[in-house]
């Protein structure tokens, strides 16, 4: 799995088209000031996530202001699950909800059409 972040090495690239069908869980916040820890525990979920047996990939992005958009990538219903019962994630929501968001909403949708383009890589049109 490629790092989806944005590095001074290198530009974000989008998480690669799998084969439908597979889920996208959507979360969008906007933070507190308070943001303490934050940084150290997302790149910890982010490591831990990985571990996670159906676990695709994840793409982030954030707009001036703060608001924030994370999709997450999963097979199937059973790793968003394992996922979201994770302990370590369960603490982190939990010191999420009562430090470091002002609010967020959490989305998940059923990906029935993927596919992708990349420069670098296209066929050339026929």
């Amino acid at each position: 799995m490629s790092d989806h972040r944005s590095t001074p090495e290198a530009s974000p690239v989008p998480v690669p088209a799998h084969e439908p069908p597979y889920y996208a869980v959507v979360f969008t916040s906007r933070p507190t000031e308070d943001r303490e820890g934050y940084g150290e525990t997302a790149e910890q979920m982010e490591e831990l996530v990985k571990e996670v047996p159906g676990y695709l990939g994840m793409d982030q992005a954030t707009a001036p202001g703060g608001l924030s958009i994370t999709v997450g990538y999963f097979r199937d219903l059973a790793a968003i699950e394992e996922w979201r019962s994770n302990q370590e994630h369960r603490a982190a929501q939990k010191r999420g909800r009562a430090q470091w968001y002002e609010s967020y909403s959490l989305h998940i949708a059923k990906v029935e059409r993927s596919h992708a383009f990349d420069r670098g890589t296209a066929a050339p049109p026929r």
